[in-house]
């Protein structure tokens, strides 16, 4: 059981998409990741998924209706529905997913991480 620096850890992170484990309650990961310009559409059958926003602004889009994060605002996504994150600028995001959740969903392309590294 040790402290867990979040500037620290986001410092070791230099691509956008790409999260990083840096512990694990539960069946879940609690992760952090960096986010600029807009991901892709996709949906996580099986799990629900929690955005809180570090530093900077994240839009999650969503069918029909657009949310804005701004620091130190979080949700939580349920399993099952269809979503987009967009980034204007650099926006630093912890995610507390299942250790099943694969970042793109049910969508597999460049952005699809698989092999998570744990800093």
């Amino acid at each position: 059981m040790n402290k867990i620096n979040m500037k620290e850890k986001l410092r070791l992170i230099d691509n956008y998409w790409e999260p990083k484990i840096i512990g694990e309650a539960n069946d879940s990961y609690v992760k952090l990741a960096k986010f600029k310009d807009e991901f892709v559409w996709h949906v996580h059958e099986n799990e629900d998924e929690m955005f809180y926003i570090i530093k900077g602004t994240l839009t999650i889009k969503f069918r029909g209706k657009d949310v804005v994060l701004n620091e130190h605002e979080c949700i939580i996504i349920p399993r099952g529905v269809e979503h987009m994150p967009f980034a204007k600028e650099e926006v630093h995001v912890m995610l507390i997913e299942a250790k099943s959740t694969l970042n793109t969903g049910n969508i597999e392309n460049e952005k699809t991480v698989k092999d998570l590294e744990t800093i």
